[in-house]
């Protein structure tokens, strides 16, 4: 059995590098089968199992990752950008970026440049929270036991945003969620950007009743890829939105809390006070 994922781990591998290799080349499924000397059909399913994405999604991330860089550090066109990384033409360029990153080319180049957003900073039970907010909804929930830290990492990721300290409907509707029971609140719009597969992961993670836990495992068998738990893991490290996405009720197969992103004592006090709540509301 171990020889056996030994040689999948090689093909894998050595298909990486290919793709990483001939991306400008677009490469078909079939061409990247070829080269580990494996059907297409085979291909894609232990490709998917090994990285938790197909190949075509692989080569989507690997074709941005290099048109973001020809825009934020080269400043290039987007007709250049979409030549340079072997698209057709800027309307690919365009659906990529919309698929994947949540915007615009243009949007990403200019750094969120005519997006407005709103901030504020507010108390929960466990702690100091940066809440932020777009017109169509939250984009980000941090907590922030140091709030200049806190702001500075929001400024990253559009640092070309505008940004207003205000509290808002969409804000106080999200926390909301520490005062009323999970089940009784209304919808609450959220603004994400991420990948197909970071969606999925955190789309699921909400489907996790409140006093309830799950397991990477769980989740990875949830979304349809059982052996990606690794994947799992990377993706539910990168929720933008701390609580209200609740990446804390995910543990250990092993019963353990496991790591989180503000602290695993945090963790374990999230699930004891929801705990409780739940008790308190059967």
């Amino acid at each position: 059995m171990k020889e056996k994922e030994n040689i999948h781990f090689h093909q894998i591998k050595k298909a990486i590098a290919y793709i990483k290799d001939h991306f400008k080349e677009q490469p078909s499924l079939e061409k990247v089968a070829e080269q580990i000397h494996i059907s297409p059909f085979h291909f894609q399913k232990l490709f998917t199992d090994w990285a938790g994405v197909s190949p075509k999604k692989f080569l989507q991330y690997i074709t941005l990752e290099h048109a973001k860089k020809m825009l934020k550090e080269n400043q290039a066109s987007l007709f250049d950008t979409a030549f340079e990384s072997g698209l057709s033409g800027t309307s690919r360029l365009h659906d990529l970026f919309v698929s994947i990153e949540g915007m615009t080319p243009g949007e990403y180049k200019n750094g969120g440049e005519n997006l407005t957003i709103n901030y504020s900073f507010a108390e929960s039970p466990f702690g100091s929270l940066l809440v932020a907010s777009t017109a169509k909804g939250i984009c980000y929930i941090a907590f922030a036991d140091d709030e200049k830290q806190a702001l500075s990492e929001l400024k990253l990721i559009f640092p070309n945003a505008v940004y207003k300290q205000m509290v808002d409907l969409i804000q106080q509707n999200a926390l909301s969620i520490f005062s009323q029971d999970w089940k009784k609140i209304e919808q609450i719009k959220l603004h994400l950007k991420g990948t197909e597969f970071q969606l999925k992961v955190w789309e699921t993670l909400l489907k996790i009743p409140m006093g309830e836990l799950a397991t990477y495992g769980k989740i990875a068998s949830a979304i349809e890829r059982p052996t990606a738990s690794r994947a799992v893991g990377t993706a539910i490290g990168d929720n933008p939105v701390a609580f209200l996405i609740p990446c804390h009720r995910v543990i250990q197969s092993t019963g353990m809390i496991g790591q989180y992103h503000w602290g695993s004592a945090r963790k374990t006090a999230m699930i004891g006070w929801e705990a409780a709540r739940t008790d308190i509301q059967e």
